[in-house]
C-alpha cells in the first residue's frame, strides 16, 4: 500500500443531495441510497474485470439499512479465493449487476457505482487488487494502492473517503 497522504483539494468530491438514486439499464430495478456512502473505491481483481467486461469494478459501499430497492433481482453465488461466499444481485431482465455482498456479512453491501443515475461526483478513495490491474490504468502517487485486499479491513480507504467527502452545501 502507498502512504496515505492528505486528500488534496483536487481529490475532494461533493456528495449530492440524498437520496442517491440508480437502477438497471431497462428500469425494472431501481434503488435509493438514503445515507452517505461509507466509501467508494475501484477494484482491479480479475473477477471484477470479468463481471464488468472492463478494467475494474466500481464499488460504493453503503449501509444496507439506508438502501431501498424496488423490483425483483436474481442472485449469483460463488466461492471466492478467500473462502467467502460472494453474492451478486442483478436484474433478471437486462442482466445489469446492481450490488454484490458476502454471505454471512449482512452489514456490508457494495452498490455497483456505474448504476447510479448521476456518477459525475464520484472520485475513488483508492484502488484494491492492483496486482492484477490492466497495464493501461494509471494510479497516481497520491492514491491509496493495495496490491490485494486491504489488510486493515478498508480502514484507510474509509478514512480517506471521509477526508474527501464534502456535503452538498460545501461546508
Amino acid at each position: 500500500m502507498s502512504d496515505a497522504p492528505e486528500a488534496s483539494a483536487a481529490r475532494r468530491t461533493t456528495l449530492p443531495a440524498l437520496p442517491l438514486t440508480g437502477g438497471c439499464q431497462c428500469g425494472a430495478v431501481r434503488y435509493e441510497i438514503r445515507a452517505a456512502p461509507q466509501v467508494f473505491y475501484l477494484c482491479h481483481c480479475t473477477e471484477c474485470q470479468r463481471q464488468t467486461s472492463s478494467a475494474y469494478g466500481e464499488s460504493l459501499r453503503v449501509d444496507p439499512a439506508s438502501l431501498v430497492i424496488r423490483g425483483e433481482m436474481a442472485t449469483t453465488r460463488r466461492m471466492a479465493d478467500s473462502g467467502a461466499v460472494r453474492l451478486g444481485d442483478f436484474c433478471p431482465d437486462c442482466g445489469v449487476r446492481i450490488q454484490h455482498r458476502s454471505e454471512g456479512n449482512p452489514g456490508r453491501v457494495n452498490i455497483k457505482a456505474g448504476t447510479l443515475d448521476d456518477t459525475s461526483w464520484l472520485v475513488p478513495a483508492g484502488h484494491i487488487w492492483t496486482a492484477s490491474r490492466q497495464p493501461f490504468v494509471a494510479i497516481g502517487p497520491d492514491e491509496l494502492d493495495y496490491p490485494g485486499a486491504p489488510a486493515d479491513n478498508f480502514a484507510a480507504l474509509i478514512a480517506r473517503w471521509q477526508e474527501m467527502l464534502q456535503p452538498a452545501d460545501g461546508a
